[in-house]
């Protein structure tokens, strides 16, 4: 009976994928786009670094803090106006990727720029001291340093996007989530409550081992 009602499911189920990875590899490929460089930002912009600027550091700081400390369903209400203004809707894929988008700018952000406060002072000072010039350094000794840190921060990224997706389903976002809440949840069907999170579980685990092994293939120590 449960294998039947699985096989009968696997249409929607398909779908459901889908339509979590179209929002997930939106959000996760602006993240990157925008967030490694916020995260560099963010430190080069420190006291006793060579773009130190007291006054935009603090800035930075305190809109990565607001967005960060808003529990994800709260922020996808909220910017249910910017959503609208962008895709023209508020329900589908597309409308959740706007929201998750929002919330991994500054996650990423954060964990980038915790990853480039463990390179030794050491080799940036080495770096001045033989002339090399910020923008040099940054990309020959602090990104070079920091790609491991790097890589789980994404990891850790794509992780909490698809865990936040699945609250997304919530509000018409679709996917997964809303697969669970609809078919599973609202129907009593735990068949589908069970398959969506042995799927996820499994995503997760092959995501985490895949961001590992890539992270100690950058590590150079």
């Amino acid at each position: 009976m449960w294998l039947d009602r699985i096989i009968d499911i696997l249409p929607e189920l398909a779908k459901a994928l889908g339509e979590t990875g179209l929002m997930v590899g939106i959000s996760l490929s602006l993240a990157i786009l925008f967030g490694i460089p916020l995260g560099v930002l963010l430190f080069v912009t420190d006291k006793g670094l060579f773009f130190e600027n007291r006054t935009l550091r603090s800035v930075l700081d305190f809109v990565v803090n607001i967005v960060r400390s808003l529990p994800f369903i709260i922020l996808l209400v909220a910017l249910i106006p910017l959503t609208n203004l962008l895709v023209r809707t508020t329900i589908g894929p597309g409308a959740a990727a706007v929201s998750l988008t929002v919330a991994a700018i500054p996650f990423l952000a954060r964990l980038v720029e915790t990853s480039l406060r463990e390179v030794p002072p050491g080799l940036i000072e080495a770096a001045e001291a033989c002339g090399a010039r910020p923008l040099r350094i940054i990309v020959s000794v602090l990104l070079p340093e920091a790609l491991p840190g790097i890589i789980q921060g994404v990891t850790l990224t794509l992780i909490s996007l698809i865990g936040f997706s699945a609250m997304a389903g919530i509000v018409g976002g679709g996917g997964v989530g809303d697969l669970a809440i609809r078919f599973g949840y609202y129907r009593y069907d735990n068949v589908i409550m069970l398959t969506t999170i042995v799927v996820l579980i499994v995503i997760v685990q092959l995501i985490q081992a895949t961001g590992n092994r890539f992270a100690r293939i950058a590590d150079k120590r």
